[in-house]
């Protein structure tokens, strides 16, 4: 696997690497030695996996706060989606800047969201699997979130939005 750097410090896109032969080819999806040389406490928690039937709909944008706060790898397993990174994090000289970038099963890129960013994404597809790799266990007491179309953040969604929930809906607008 290779680990890009993105223009948020923390957020790496993954792109696989195929050992390919006559059958077809084999990947390792998730490697932890070559996460540890970028993050020595990465760890896998959790592994959950959310299904978006509407094409448009958006998911997010969530987080968990300290003592919870986690690392989070996303990959996209049917579908495409366009996933982003928000970041949150008080003191970062990126606070309130976003990146974004389209996971689909073709180009089998996954997106790592340091601690303190949040993650959302649009459905670009009918039918879209999304797995989650998480580095601590969901505590409901430590959850937050930002609203998807929060002018403080700017996010740029490729297409209107079809569809989200009311929570997410309801997150509180970030201070400017």
């Amino acid at each position: 696997m290779k680990i890009v750097p993105t223009s948020i410090p923390g957020c790496y896109r993954i792109q696989l690497e195929h050992f390919r032969d006559a059958r077809g080819h084999f990947t390792s999806v998730l490697d932890l030695e070559p996460l540890r040389e970028v993050n020595p406490e990465f760890k896998v928690a959790r592994v959950n996996r959310s299904l978006t039937q509407a094409r448009g709909a958006i998911r997010g944008l969530h987080y968990q706060r300290p003592p919870k706060a986690e690392d989070k790898i996303v990959q996209c397993l049917a579908g495409r989606i366009f996933d982003v990174c928000a970041d949150l994090r008080e003191g970062s000289p990126t606070r309130h800047r976003w990146v974004g970038f389209e996971l689909s099963p073709e180009n089998e890129e996954l997106l790592w969201l340091p601690q303190g960013c949040a993650h959302g994404f649009q459905t670009l597809t009918e039918g879209c699997l999304v797995e989650y790799f998480c580095a601590e266990i969901y505590s409901p007491a430590d959850e937050f979130g930002a609203r998807w179309n929060d002018p403080a953040l700017g996010i740029e969604w490729p297409l209107p939005c079809t569809q989200t929930s009311e929570k997410d809906a309801a997150w509180p607008m970030l201070a400017r």
